[in-house]
Parts: C-alpha cells; structure tokens; sequence
C-alpha cells in the first residue's frame, strides 16, 4: 500500500516541469512526470492548471 502527497506549485506564468520539479525541490533525475497515463517531458510547458503524478524512478545496482 502506498500513500498519496498531494503537492501544489501557483504561478503567475507558464512553467516547465523542470522548474516545477525544482520548486518542489524534487531531483529530477529521480520521478517521471505523468499526465492522463502519458509520460511528459521535463521540458514541457505546462500553462494551465493540471494534475502530473509523479512517479519515483528506483534504480539499482
């Protein structure tokens, strides 16, 4: 079972993920940008209100 965070970044403007990820101090080498089951760019423009998941991306070795 997992919990949900729900996190919310306002903007007067557009923002790439990259800089809402930084807001949030989320490394973005660490999570996969999520919007309506399709994998978004860190370099995309998000000008509206909308919900991204997150998803943490685990590595290994």
């Amino acid at each position: 079972m997992h919990s949900e965070q729900v996190l919310v970044v306002e903007s007067e403007g557009p923002l790439s993920v990259s800089e809402i990820l930084r807001t949030l101090e989320i490394p973005p080498s660490t999570v996969l940008a999520v919007f309506e089951d399709t994998i978004v760019p860190h370099t995309s423009v998000i000008k509206d209100d909308i919900r991204l998941d997150l998803v943490i991306v685990s590595s290994g070795g």
